[in-house]
């Protein structure tokens, strides 16, 4: 299942006294790193119409299964999880971050922006352990999205993403 290696990591960090977790970007669904999907401005190829397929296939909806069951981790392993995903609505993937409080709770999601006024909804979790949210990977160098968390009075700030 798509959450075995999230949950041994998860309950790692519970045994550790964590309360919250948080993972990479596109953790469940993965990160296509170096894949062109054979795209260019006017022409795809069956072998990158296939690779997307593969990678389309990945993707898990939100709501879901795979939230349900990183809910009931998030419960069990009593920790505030926030978890990076590759979330897919019709044929259009999102890089999305869910939150989840420690009694299993799905808060939310946020989806990762290319900057413009939207960025104002982004969500902001309130969380016995403090205001709760995050950017995905190149958002956190974005000035005006991270105002907006600011504005929110972000305590805990999250930073999933992929970069080494």
């Amino acid at each position: 299942m798509r959450t075995y290696k999230a949950e041994r990591l998860l309950a790692e960090a519970a045994d550790l006294g964590s309360q919250l977790v948080v993972f990479p970007e596109a953790f469940i669904g993965g990160y296509p790193r170096g894949s062109s999907f054979e795209l260019a401005i006017g022409a795809r190829t069956a072998k990158g119409r296939d690779d997307f397929r593969k990678y389309h296939a990945s993707a898990i909806d939100v709501p879901g299964p795979e939230v349900e069951r990183l809910a009931e981790m998030a419960k069990k392993y009593k920790v505030f999880l926030v978890m990076g995903v590759i979330e897919k609505e019709g044929y259009t993937l999102y890089c999305t971050v869910v939150f989840f409080d420690s009694q299993g709770v799905f808060l939310g999601k946020h989806r990762k922006l290319m900057p413009t006024a939207l960025e104002r909804c982004i969500p902001v979790f309130d969380t016995p352990i403090g205001k709760i949210g995050a950017a995905i990977c190149w958002e956190n160098r974005m000035p005006s999205l991270r105002t907006a968390i600011y504005a929110k009075g972000i305590e805990i700030y999250c930073a999933p993403t992929v970069d080494a």
